[in-house]
């Protein structure tokens, strides 16, 4: 797996935490993961979350207090 370094900085902890969400099998197979927003925002932050699934060129969409994020580079429409 290559990993892609965000622009933004980390903490240890913070670092720790994101490479467990994109170290998942999902993530190398092109699947989804999902974490709660409220987790996110105490872990890591929104933002950094946002910045991370971008430079990833991946997809994230929030619904239901989830954040979705697509692994997935492929182009995307919402069908309903």
């Amino acid at each position: 797996m290559q990993m892609i370094k965000s622009p933004l900085r980390h903490n240890d902890r913070n670092a720790q935490w994101r490479d467990q969400i994109f170290g998942a099998k999902a993530v190398q197979t092109g699947g989804i993961v999902r974490r709660k927003v409220k987790d996110v925002e105490r872990e890591i932050g929104r933002d950094w979350l946002i910045e991370d699934v971008r430079v990833r060129g991946f997809h994230m969409i929030e619904c239901g207090g989830q954040f979705i994020i697509i692994c997935n580079a492929g182009q995307m429409r919402v069908l309903v």
